[in-house]
């Protein structure tokens, strides 16, 4: 019927309006997130149907209605173009960061197409050539205390590089086999080792149990890693969300209040690649959107403290005040219409490490996008993943050719 196929490409139309220009205020925020973050990523798939909808309608519409069927269908078709070639921007966008925040030390690749299977099948996360070893207990604590290791399949490894993710989830939810499965199979057929853990979970466990749990993955990798052929001396971490500001924390801080019992371990990491985290638990920037988070949320759910009486905590919690001259290598990716956390955290951050930091500090900034973009395969996701590894493997080799060169001296 006319009516329900109208109603079809207008509800595409208002969905797409939303993906390109998300719906704001903090009663809106989650929902715009969940419906432009699906319809952005599964732009050429939307696209398709509706085309494939339109078509049917318009050859069997009446004359005198077959016009205002085209031009919704024609609506909804240049609306989802739109977020189809924003996806496909991110290509050069990724690429142009990477030959700003490496600079002459590396080497542009010209990004290969996307492969077809890729977007066409967004939520395959099997990967034949990588293997993976479920449920290693890192700490005693249960189903919160195991992850997960990833790594070639029938490869001899000796000194691979290492690369953690840590999900996110609000500090309140998630899974280590949820998040980080596309980035985690790529660096395996690279021949890197992959490790995903799990953590407590506020409100249950308030802060900083979170960030100790990943203190204590970290000790733990250091120590064992050489078992399932990685290096221990070569870990990188990664993210996003909650596991963005996590990975960031662990990666700035050796404080002794996140590593009780264990103050001596060595919890260093050799690079950090958060994905759309927070950066500012405290408010330190003054934004009305990270005030809110810090009031609302992060206070009564997370630390189940008062902001105002208990400042402090805040601010220890949050990477942006632990920007130090000697941080670790960063690649900070970010959407531009993220409306869960406010791409100005990731801006203030890499301004904050730029000013400071000696190491490297790679940020791209990707139009269009939302929170959580690169959870499954789109065009977006895999162009901003290839950059990631990259990214990775640029890192390691200039960190292998360090070495060398300190054993020469």
């Amino acid at each position: 019927m006319s009516s329900t196929y109208r109603l079809r490409q207008l509800g595409l139309i208002l969905l797409g309006a939303n993906a390109v220009r998300p719906i704001p205020g903090k009663y809106a925020s989650v929902q715009a997130f969940f419906a432009g973050w699906l319809t952005a990523e599964l732009a050429p798939q939307i696209l398709a149907a509706s085309v494939a909808d339109t078509a049917v309608q318009v050859a069997s519409s009446k004359r005198r209605t077959r016009w205002i069927d085209a031009a919704l269908g024609a609506g909804a078709a240049g609306v989802l173009g739109y977020l189809v070639r924003s996806g496909s921007r991110v290509q050069s966008i990724v690429e142009d960061a990477l030959v700003e925040g490496l600079g002459e030390g590396y080497d542009p690749t010209p990004n290969a197409s996307i492969p077809i299977a890729a977007v066409a099948r967004p939520f395959n996360f099997r990967d034949a050539k990588v293997e993976s070893i479920r449920n290693i207990a890192y700490t005693q604590g249960g189903r919160r205390a195991l992850l997960d290791i990833y790594r070639p399949r029938d490869v001899d490894l000796d000194r691979a590089p290492v690369l953690i993710q840590i999900h996110g989830g609000g500090w309140m939810i998630g899974h280590k086999q949820q998040q980080g499965l596309l980035l985690m199979n790529m660096m395996a057929e690279l021949g890197w080792v992959c490790v995903s853990i799990n953590y407590r979970l506020a409100p249950k466990h308030v802060w900083p149990a979170q960030i100790v749990d990943v203190k204590k993955a970290i000790a733990w990798i250091r120590a064992n890693i050489a078992t399932y052929g990685g290096d221990p001396d070569y870990l990188v971490l990664t993210g996003g969300s909650a596991g963005g500001h996590l990975s960031s924390l662990a990666a700035l801080t050796e404080a002794p209040q996140f590593q009780p019992g264990f103050e001596d371990a060595d919890t260093s990491v050799a690079g950090c690649v958060p994905f759309y985290g927070v950066y500012d638990m405290a408010g330190l920037n003054g934004s009305k959107g990270t005030l809110m988070m810090r009031d609302e949320f992060l206070g009564p759910m997370i630390f189940k403290k008062d902001p105002k009486t208990h400042l402090d905590d805040f601010i220890e919690a949050s990477p942006l005040a632990h920007v130090r001259v000697d941080a670790p290598d960063f690649f900070v990716l970010h959407g531009a219409n993220d409306s869960l956390v406010e791409v100005t955290q990731a801006r203030a951050f890499v301004k904050a490490l730029r000013e400071v930091s000696t190491s490297t500090v790679t940020y791209a900034e990707l139009p269009g996008a939302q929170h959580a973009f690169e959870i499954f395969s789109s065009v977006r996701s895999q162009y901003a993943l290839r950059a990631v590894t990259r990214w990775l493997e640029w890192h390691r080799a200039t960190w292998l050719a360090g070495r060398v060169v300190e054993r020469a001296s």
